[in-house]
């Protein structure tokens, strides 16, 4: 890697609710405090065509249970998951769709209004879903993986990797029941940004 990619910064071994898996920090400098994480399973237990999840921050869904996205449950599940089958979850640190927590709390303001998720993003500035996935695809070619099965109802995730040497082989859904809550957040992933959502 050269000095404009990311670096594995630091590993350790992690014992979680979920079972035990290898973590490890990746940025492109020792001084980023911001760093993505990879969570996964013993490297020689894995097989060929590896269970991934590219997991987007969501510190409000992720760290304190939010009900107005589903966001920590899919990332419970897919621990879960990587656990029993053996993979990689990629957690991208670019929080609220890119925009981040402070603009992201704006946004919830906005959706209170009557604004969806996506016009709440307009409203403030931004792209509707700025995220992107090419730290996600340095860190799969950090650890060397060719094929992948990739955990995920977001078609843009599947349509990064058209382009790229790394394949996907098999979409592995990770839909949850919506609650009351998030019902209509989730109505405008499947109507706007045409996730594959078939519980509502």
């Amino acid at each position: 890697m050269n000095n404009n990619n990311l670096k594995l910064q630091s590993k350790a071994n992690l014992e979680t609710q979920y079972g035990n898996f290898n973590i490890a920090t990746f940025t492109k400098s020792s001084e980023d405090l911001m760093p993505h994480i990879a969570l996964y399973t013993n490297q020689s237990e894995w097989n060929e065509n590896l269970p991934v999840r590219i997991h987007s921050e969501c510190i409000t869904g992720d760290l304190f249970g939010s009900k107005r996205c589903e966001c920590g449950e899919q990332l419970k599940s897919s621990l879960k998951y990587i656990q029993d089958n053996g993979g990689l979850l990629i957690y991208l640190r670019q929080e609220g769709r890119g925009i981040g927590i402070i603009n992201k709390l704006k946004a919830y303001c906005l959706q209170d209004e009557g604004y969806n998720t996506a016009e709440a993003n307009t409203q403030l500035g931004f792209e509707e879903d700025p995220r992107r996935y090419d730290d996600a695809l340095e860190i799969l070619e950090y650890f060397e993986v060719k094929k992948i099965k990739l955990l995920t109802n977001n078609p843009d995730k599947i349509n990064f990797f058209d382009d790229k040497k790394i394949e996907i082989i098999e979409r592995i859904p990770i839909e949850l029941e919506p609650n009351e809550n998030n019902y209509e957040y989730l109505k405008t992933k499947k109507e706007h940004f045409g996730h594959f959502l078939k519980n509502l």
